[in-house]
């Protein structure tokens, strides 16, 4: 199997989810990844840069429009000394209404707006140290800076940036102008393979790239146990969370769920909302396509079928729906899974 491995740590506490960090760097997982909701991406990846010594740390993902790129970029440069180079940005765009009704932040044209966040970020990381203008003009971001030297260390001139995509044009941004791209949290082999990768080839083409240019990160909510049964049923709460959700009508009736995502929302509309009531509507069936799921064969076989597809799995344990005892339990047996496919990965 030529995947690498990298693993989304849980924990109630910054503290607990640093342990999970050192537990996945032990295991042989080469990249820990924060996410953004809630808590914020940038301080949770400090407390695993500062708790961990050689595995990367990456934000999977930070909002992009949410913070200026300016402090996106000192945030970056700041995490990556802390990392001592093994620091990944990964940025996003978020939903609108996030960005709007949550942060108040504005949103633009996520495409067009991710392009200009993006150059900025590249051109003060770059240039901050010389003390000429950085001087970046954009429909939704500017940067004038002028009489400005950063006086501190700095890392690396470029650090690798990732860009999460679920759609085909911000996936094709994510190949033409990012280092990476990262997949949404529910994204099958098929879904890879048919919806992505034209994608991700027409961005390449525009930018000139090789495909070994861009590290494609799946992203995959992964639940193992010798019952496979009890294992999907773990997992279905993700699967229902989203299946609530009529935005992602398309993607689920590209798996030929739209029937099964409707009996969700139904079950959502009459009051079912918990993510354990949602995944009791879930099928084992949306769960196997969805979600990497099942006893441990079960699920090296599911981690195979992206082999050739992609580059990394970025791996999480199921949360929805569960107790934070149920979790730690599926945490364990996932950072497992990964110590014991740790010989078989990237050979």
């Amino acid at each position: 199997m030529t995947l690498r491995l990298t693993y989304a740590p849980w924990g109630e506490t910054l503290a607990e989810m640093v342990d999970a960090a050192r537990a996945a760097e032990a295991a042989g997982a080469q990249v820990v990844w924060a996410p953004e909701l809630h808590r914020s991406a940038t301080v949770t990846a400090a407390a695993l840069a500062a708790g961990t010594s050689t595995i990367g740390v990456g934000t999977a993902i930070a909002l992009a429009f949410t913070r200026s790129p300016m402090v996106t970029a000192l945030e970056a440069m700041d995490l990556d000394e802390m990392a001592q180079g093994r620091f990944v940005l990964g940025l996003g765009s978020g939903v609108q209404r996030l960005n709007e009704d949550w942060h108040n932040a504005r949103w633009g044209k996520p495409v067009a707006h991710i392009r200009e966040t993006v150059a900025i970020v590249r051109e003060v990381v770059a240039r901050c140290t010389d003390g000429e203008p950085i001087l970046v003009e954009g429909e939704y971001e500017h940067a004038r800076i002028k009489g400005y030297q950063r006086p501190y260390h700095r890392e690396r001139s470029r650090i690798p940036l990732y860009l999460a995509g679920m759609g085909p044009l911000m996936t094709a941004v994510a190949a033409e102008i990012g280092d990476g791209w990262i997949s949404h949290e529910l994204c099958s082999p098929g879904f890879v393979r048919e919806q992505v990768l034209p994608s991700i080839d027409k961005g390449l083409a525009a930018a000139g790239k090789a495909r070994s240019d861009v590290d494609l990160v799946v992203s995959a909510c992964c639940a193992v146990d010798a019952d496979g049964p009890a294992a999907r049923r773990r997992a279905a709460g993700i699967v229902g969370f989203y299946a609530s959700v009529r935005t992602y009508a398309d993607f689920f009736a590209f798996h030929g769920f739209a029937e099964d995502q409707a009996a969700v929302v139904d079950a959502f509309r009459a009051g079912g909302g918990t993510a354990q009531q949602l995944g009791d509507v879930v099928s084992d069936r949306m769960v196997d396509t969805l979600t990497i799921a099942g006893t441990p064969a079960e699920v090296a076989e599911r981690l195979a079928a992206y082999d050739g597809l992609v580059d990394t799995v970025k791996l999480s344990p199921p949360t929805h729906g569960l107790t934070p005892d149920e979790i730690r339990a599926a945490q364990a047996s996932v950072i497992e899974l990964i110590a014991a496919l740790d010989g078989k990965a990237g050979s």
